[in-house]
C-alpha cells in the first residue's frame, strides 16, 4: 500500500523590533542641520549643567559675601577681570609707542651718546658697496629694524641719511667731528652706538682703541621716520 507523505513547510515566526530599535518615521524628515544644532544645544546645556555643579560647591548660593549675594559677587569679579585686562593692553600699547619715540630715531632731535667701534665694510644691508676709506657708518639693528618696512633691507627708511658723530680727541685737545652715510645695520650695536669704517674711525679715533664713546646726531633735514 502506497503512502503520500507530503512536504511540510516550515514557517519562519516573524521577527519583531524592540520598540527602541524601530525607526522614527520622523527622524529622516529633520534637515541635518538642524539635528546637529540641537545636538549641540544638548552639550552646552550639559556642560551648564557641570560648571554650575562645580560653582556651587566652591561658591555656595546661599552663602553671603561680604553682605552680597552670589550673583552681586561674580559680577564684581568680572568687572574687576575686564579692567585689569584692559588696563594691561593700555599699558603695553603706551610702553611700545613710548620706547618708539625714545629710540634714537631721526624724527628725535637730541644728540645720543654711545659707543664708536670699526668694521671692515663691504655690500651692507642697504645694497651699497664701501669701502675702508669711505665715510659711512651702520646704526644699530635695534632702531634699523623699527623703521623697516618690509623683508628688503634695501628699502629702509634709514638707508642713505646722514648722522653727525663728534667727540673730544685727548691726544690733540681737541674736538673732532665726521658726517656719515648710514649704509649697514649692526647686529653686535646697541641702540646708540655706531659701527664706522676704519678710515672713519681714525677722523675721530686711534685705531688702537677699538673702541671710544661718541656723540652723533641726524643731520637736518631728516624724513619723519
Amino acid at each position: 500500500m502506497a503512502t503520500h507523505q507530503g512536504t511540510m513547510q516550515v514557517m519562519a515566526p516573524e521577527t519583531q523590533m524592540i520598540g527602541w530599535e524601530t525607526p522614527s518615521p520622523y527622524r529622516d524628515k529633520i534637515p541635518l542641520h538642524r539635528r546637529k544644532g540641537a545636538a549641540m544645544k544638548q552639550r552646552w546645556i550639559n556642560t551648564s549643567k557641570i560648571v554650575s555643579r562645580k560653582l556651587d560647591r566652591v561658591i555656595p548660593p546661599h552663602r553671603k559675601y561680604c553682605g552680597c549675594s552670589r550673583r552681586v559677587l561674580l559680577i564684581f569679579c568680572i568687572v574687576v577681570f575686564v579692567v585689569i585686562v584692559a588696563l594691561a593692553i593700555g599699558l603695553g600699547v603706551g610702553l611700545t609707542r613710548g620706547s618708539d619715540q625714545n629710540l634714537p630715531l631721526p624724527s628725535n632731535s637730541e644728540s645720543f651718546k654711545g659707543d664708536l667701534t670699526y668694521y671692515s665694510p663691504g655690500l651692507g644691508a642697504c645694497g651699497i658697496t664701501s669701502s675702508d676709506s669711505d665715510d659711512i657708518c651702520a646704526v644699530s639693528h635695534i632702531i634699523f629694524d623699527a623703521v623697516s618696512k618690509g623683508s628688503d633691507p634695501n628699502s629702509n627708511p634709514l638707508c642713505g641719511l646722514k648722522i653727525r658723530a663728534t667727540r673730544f680727541d685727548e691726544s690733540v685737545n681737541a674736538q673732532r667731528s665726521v658726517d656719515l652715510k648710514v649704509v649697514d645695520r649692526c647686529t653686535g650695536c646697541a641702540q646708540t652706538d655706531i659701527d664706522l669704517s676704519p678710515g672713519a674711525f681714525k677722523k675721530l679715533a686711534d685705531p688702537v682703541l677699538g673702541r671710544a664713546d661718541v656723540t652723533w646726531a641726524w643731520l637736518s633735514p631728516a624724513p619723519s621716520v
